[in-house]
């Protein structure tokens, strides 16, 4: 492939300038939100993670935002504690295959696999994905009119309904948060279909079925224009 700017390359995977993106918060995180943006998403399983934890990491998100709004240096406790809780650590912990970890069930990683192509290439371009024991990773580009949360709530909804009858159970299946980063430029895209593809080796899962990316045409797919509607 010839070398090109990653902004050229990737569409939605820009800078995002004044005004482009929404901050909503749900529950204990924000969301950062762009038109037809470009996104490494993160949910995980109801019992993956105690409340204490989903405690720390809402307070971790809460010191980050309150020192950029104040343009103020972190203490050094408030250092400690966002090292203690930081993405690569709680990656560690998901990976060590905490709580039920349904998806090892076939039945229920086929349901999610098929939740998410359900809409693929009519509400969004998938370039990679990875269902593990106890969370799933995405990294998607959203079509014009699209909204994150509408998405991610679709695919827990169908997963989590097929995953109870398959397993005669009823209750919380999703942990309500989920986790989003907006990718802003090629290198980040290349780290997060990475990250993807490599989680299950990287987490000791042997011949582990469930992952996928758009291998060599990752690039082109997440640059493709969406001439997609909503259905």
């Amino acid at each position: 492939m010839a070398q090109e700017s990653s902004s050229a390359l990737l569409h939605g995977a820009v800078q995002p300038r004044y005004g482009e993106v929404h901050i909503r918060n749900r529950g204990r995180l924000p969301h950062w939100e762009k038109e037809e943006g470009l996104y490494f998403l993160t949910f995980h399983l109801a019992d993956s993670l105690p409340h204490s934890v989903l405690a720390k990491i809402a307070e971790c998100h809460h010191i980050l935002t309150t020192a950029k709004q104040n343009n103020a240096n972190l203490l050094p406790d408030q250092k400690e504690l966002l090292a203690s809780y930081s993405h690569t650590r709680i990656e560690e912990y998901f990976d060590r295959g905490v709580g039920s970890c349904a998806f090892n069930d076939h039945r229920i990683a086929g349901a999610m696999a098929a939740a998410l192509r359900f809409r693929e290439g009519k509400h969004y371009r998938l370039l990679a994905w990875c269902i593990m024991p106890n969370h799933v990773h995405v990294v998607v580009r959203l079509f014009p009119g699209q909204e994150l949360a509408k998405v991610i709530k679709a695919w827990k909804n169908f997963s989590a309904k097929a995953a109870n009858q398959a397993l005669g159970r009823k209750g919380q299946f999703w942990q309500r948060e989920y986790y989003d980063r907006l990718i802003r430029n090629g290198d980040e895209f290349d780290r997060a279909i990475r990250y993807v593809v490599e989680n299950p080796a990287k987490a000791g899962l042997k011949d582990w079925t469930w992952v996928w990316s758009a291998g060599w045409e990752a690039r082109a797919t997440a640059g493709q224009e969406a001439g997609a509607t909503s259905s």
